[in-house]
């Protein structure tokens, strides 16, 4: 394992919660704008905008743009 694996694999647990508090946050969001929401529709459109967002960020990522961050 290289540096940057190493660096990134010690904070691991650091980003997935990050990233589950931004869903957890959003889900809290869904439910004081539209109490009467399903939830589990929420949570699902919500995990697909997240997915959408990290496929866009591997295609960037792919086409170089992150090379030189």
């Amino acid at each position: 394992m290289d540096a940057v694996e190493k660096e990134l694999q010690s904070r691991k647990k650091e980003i997935q919660k990050e990233l589950e508090l931004l869903f957890k946050t959003n889900m809290r969001i869904t439910d004081w704008d539209v109490p009467e929401a399903d939830d589990r529709k929420a949570a699902n459109i919500i995990v697909t905008m997240l997915q959408d967002t990290l496929n866009t960020i591997k295609n960037d990522i792919e086409a170089g743009k992150y090379d030189n961050y």
